[in-house]
């Protein structure tokens, strides 16, 4: 797969390494000279380029790619190069990062987005769900589907402990999609029984996270 980062800092060059470890080819583009480190990830391609110019986009050959990541430090640029990359060359997976919170709102399909990494949202949420038992807890935000990725850690209290996945009717739009116990990731089936300290990721619907804590905790 060919992916195309926007914003070769840190934190593009990182993306880069450990997207070539996978096997894919990668393309950074930044309009700073002093970000083309090309010692630092020899196998990428480089071009310095403005990500926000179509000329730029063009001789970065962007319709070949399968997927933008926008990851600059500045959430204008994420932008412009995000609705540019889905509009006029129909990449199929635009990936943008939120530099500030108060911008996050913007981060949509209606400028191309459709996954919207906060770094700011992912350390909370990290910190909430290390202290968290008994609540659910918002991990991760699909722009595109308005779906979210969801944890519930259950307490010791929780009354489907010793039932089994198939005796829980979860919320329409919400699918529980792992669970991780002692470290394992298990891939639920209906038979599978629930333990205490079990933590359960889910996929939902903002409307249905706001019921998945009631099916497995008596209010």
């Amino acid at each position: 797969m060919r992916i195309a980062i926007a914003g070769a800092g840190n934190v593009g060059r990182a993306i880069a390494r450990e997207l070539l470890d996978n096997g894919h080819q990668v393309l950074l583009i930044d309009r700073d000279p002093k970000a083309l480190k090309m010692e630092s990830v020899p196998d990428a391609e480089w071009l310095m380029a403005d990500a926000c110019e179509i000329t730029s986009l063009d001789k970065a050959v962007l319709n070949n790619c399968q997927v933008l990541v926008a990851a600059t430090g500045d959430d204008k640029v994420n932008l412009v190069a995000s609705l540019l990359a889905k509009t006029e060359y129909g990449v199929p997976r635009v990936v943008a990062r939120i530099n500030h919170p108060k911008n996050e709102w913007l981060f949509d399909s209606s400028w191309g987005v459709d996954v919207a990494v906060s770094t700011p949202r992912i350390i909370s949420a990290l910190v909430e769900e290390a202290v968290s038992v008994g609540d659910v807890v918002r991990l991760f935000s699909f722009r595109k589907g308005q779906a979210n990725l969801v944890e519930l850690t259950l307490p010791d209290t929780s009354m489907c402990i010793g039932k089994t996945v198939e005796e829980i009717t979860l919320p329409d739009d919400a699918s529980l999609a792992a669970i991780v116990r002692d470290g394992r990731v298990i891939t639920p089936t209906p038979t599978d029984v629930f333990s205490a300290g079990d933590e359960l990721l889910f996929v939902a619907s903002a409307t249905a996270e706001s019921l998945i804590k009631s099916c497995f905790i008596e209010q």
